[in-house]
């Protein structure tokens, strides 16, 4: 009852297995879908506590240099804040590099501060990751 395929020829683009030999689709199985463990939720967790501790350490440092170059008011207590805590976050580098403006000295090492937060922050978020199974 079933005809029998015939060969292809030179000229045919296109060549239809025969119904007999097709495969259904069979859908995944609910099992190959695996929920996080605790210990990758925890990873997942911390990973996300480096990132955002790096990423408000180099705003502070950056805020700082913000409102030393605009000339921000001393007296000012968000500046107070931002300065007591830019200080101790600066990672030594606050007198790296002397200049005669103090404006350009601090918006370069504050700022040179901040992106060596942001590559820490990385760099320690991968390894962290690296510990997931």
């Amino acid at each position: 009852m079933s005809e029998t395929p015939r060969p292809p020829e030179p000229g045919d683009k296109l060549v239809a297995a025969p119904l007999e030999q097709t495969r259904p689709h069979r859908p995944a199985r609910p099992s190959a879908v695996r929920k996080p463990g605790a210990w990758q939720r925890t990873v997942t967790f911390a990973v996300w506590v480096i990132r955002v501790a790096s990423r408000l350490a180099a705003l502070v440092v950056v805020l700082y240099a913000v409102f030393t170059v605009f000339r921000a008011n001393p007296a000012n207590t968000w500046y107070q804040l931002v300065e007591s805590l830019a200080s101790g976050l600066s990672l030594g580098l606050s007198n790296l590099f002397r200049m005669t403006d103090a404006r350009w000295e601090t918006l370069v090492n504050y700022g040179l501060a901040a992106v060596v937060w942001l590559i820490l922050g990385s760099v320690a978020a991968g390894l962290v990751r690296r510990l997931a199974p």
